[in-house]
């Protein structure tokens, strides 16, 4: 009679096991992005890459603005609370995928080429110490129209607060994914790209 019981609770075993599994997020590589919220979640749904506003934004006080893509969305209004040293500006911003940098685009909408007047200005405020160590960016351009890259270094030169600025331009529109990595930090972000007029 014990056998039954043994197999009965080594079933009940596997099967939490597996339901945990299943709903744990995989790891991934660093700076990979979070996985989907659960159904019912508060999360806003949009479809993939029209940066349409909605829904409630991760940051209280701040509401979502057009203009994003990918799995990146812009952002209005309040900061997370990790800037405000850096006292970033009221203007659209991104957060990276791993919650440790946000970028404050002062050349909305970022333009395709080398555009001046204005240029595509992005201030990088990292949640990480910086330590003195340089922002490497290293973009990509998403979809059917790459592959294309660029890559770019900025000093650790500014104050206050954990700050780089950078122009941060690339040869084409669409949606760039850029990788960052400082002082042994990584993280990406996703940042749209127009058309030159």
């Amino acid at each position: 009679m014990a056998r039954p019981a043994v197999v009965l609770l080594a079933a009940v075993c596997a099967l939490a096991a597996a339901a945990c599994t299943a709903s744990r997020p995989s790891s991934g590589a660093a700076g990979s992005r979070a996985a989907a919220p659960a159904a019912g979640a508060s999360s806003p749904r949009v479809a993939p890459g029209t940066g349409q506003p909605g829904g409630t934004a991760p940051v209280t006080g701040a509401r979502y603005a057009a203009g994003g893509c990918s799995a990146t969305r812009l952002l209005l209004g309040a900061s997370p609370a990790w800037t405000r040293s850096a006292q970033p500006p009221a203007i659209r911003y991104a957060l990276s995928a791993g919650g440790q940098a946000a970028a404050y685009l002062f050349g909305y909408p970022l333009r395709a080429g080398s555009p001046q007047n204005p240029d595509d200005k992005v201030l990088w405020v990292m949640r990480r110490p910086r330590d003195g160590q340089p922002l490497r960016l290293t973009g990509r351009l998403l979809g059917p129209a790459g592959p294309r890259t660029v890559s770019s270094t900025w000093p650790a030169d500014s104050a206050p607060g954990e700050i780089y600025p950078s122009i941060v331009n690339v040869p084409v529109p669409g949606c760039w994914q850029f990788t960052l990595t400082w002082n042994g930090h990584r993280d990406s972000v996703d940042l749209r790209y127009v058309a030159r007029t």
